[in-house]
């Protein structure tokens, strides 16, 4: 026997028909099941907040910082105070070390608001080239390859923009404390818009000639 389903009154059919009608025009399932989409995704200003003309009345230069913001290296206007004079006299060499000091620094809480942070480690420092080492290397305390890829990105995009250390538009030639030769990383697009996807091996940097006579003359004693 045909089981026979009950009727709808005749005040709720026309509310029924509604019903069934939006759902289907809208395509959707309807569901007793809660769904959870998860928190909406996040955004970041990257904005850079305006930097003072100086600080504490150090004397200092003024220099683009590339941070992270958004996956990406997003520059800062900086006036970057000298470090205090060692044993390295070198200007550039104390330029570039300044540019550490102020890539391993925390960003400020303006800064964390509008989403920058850094990947460079603490404690990492800038040397004198080697003996035969082509002009312009920095001599990191850490091999460059050791290093994070994305602090590796930082440091090779910032002194690339520096004029103190940079000599102009070019690879920057890092190397590490021991005796492997420097090699060259280049500050290019992609490596800003994927800082971590940087090369950690670069082209190994031979020295000309005259940059070798260069370094022995100065090496050997003077007669």
């Amino acid at each position: 026997m045909r089981k026979v389903l009950p009727a709808v009154p005749a005040v709720l059919a026309p509310l029924v028909g509604i019903a069934l009608l939006a759902t289907a025009g809208c395509g959707i399932r309807a569901t007793t099941v809660p769904v959870d989409v998860g928190a909406a995704p996040s955004r970041v200003s990257c904005d850079t907040p305006a930097q003072p003309g100086g600080q504490s009345g150090e004397p200092g230069f003024p220099a683009t910082v590339e941070l992270v913001c958004g996956s990406q290296l997003v520059g800062v206007e900086r006036i970057v105070p000298m470090p205090e004079k060692g044993t390295v006299r070198d200007p550039a060499v104390q330029a570039a070390q300044a540019l550490l000091e102020a890539l391993e620094r925390t960003p400020n809480a303006e800064e964390r608001d509008a989403g920058f942070s850094t990947g460079v480690p603490a404690g990492l420092t800038a040397g004198a080239p080697k003996p035969g080492d082509p002009a312009g290397t920095v001599r990191l305390s850490r091999k460059p390859e050791d290093l994070p890829p994305v602090a590796l990105s930082q440091i090779v995009c910032t002194l690339a923009s520096s004029e103190t250390v940079s000599a102009g538009p070019g690879p920057v030639v890092l190397g590490g404390p021991d005796a492997d030769p420097p090699r060259a990383w280049e500050c290019t697009d992609a490596v800003r818009s994927r800082p971590e996807s940087v090369p950690t091996l670069g082209e190994i940097v031979r020295p000309t000639a005259t940059a070798t006579a260069t370094a022995t003359a100065t090496a050997s004693p003077a007669s």
